[in-house]
């Protein structure tokens, strides 16, 4: 009896992965000759705690890269700040500190080359 549910339960395991959105789904990235593979860019961790926003950005790759946090606040009246442009050397972690008068909106990371 446990057995035939086991073979019901399958073809709606199936049916269920096959018509979830294709972005939904996880992709592999794959080099080809054409697109080679980018090994740049630090791996940013943004925490948000309340008014006060905190990036740690951490450079796994040999070429420096330049970031810098962004800060949009939840009131019209508050002002919504882009932080200076710190270089993370190949195998450093930096900090990064913003912050509103009352809630944040939202906050990220942008990623820069160093020439």
């Amino acid at each position: 009896m446990r057995f035939s549910r086991v073979l019901a339960a399958a073809p709606l395991a199936v049916v269920c992965v096959l018509l979830l959105p294709y972005e939904a789904m996880s992709h592999a990235r794959v080099a080809t000759a054409d697109t080679p593979a980018e090994d740049f860019g630090a791996a940013c961790r943004v925490r948000v705690d309340g008014s006060r926003v905190t990036a740690y950005c951490h450079n796994p790759y040999p070429e420096t890269d330049r970031v810098s946090l962004h800060v949009e606040c939840a009131r019209w009246w508050d002002l919504d700040t882009d932080g200076a442009a710190v270089e993370a050397l190949p195998a450093q972690t930096v900090r990064l500190t913003g912050r509103c008068w009352k809630e944040v909106a939202s906050a990220w990371v942008s990623h820069g080359r160093v020439s």
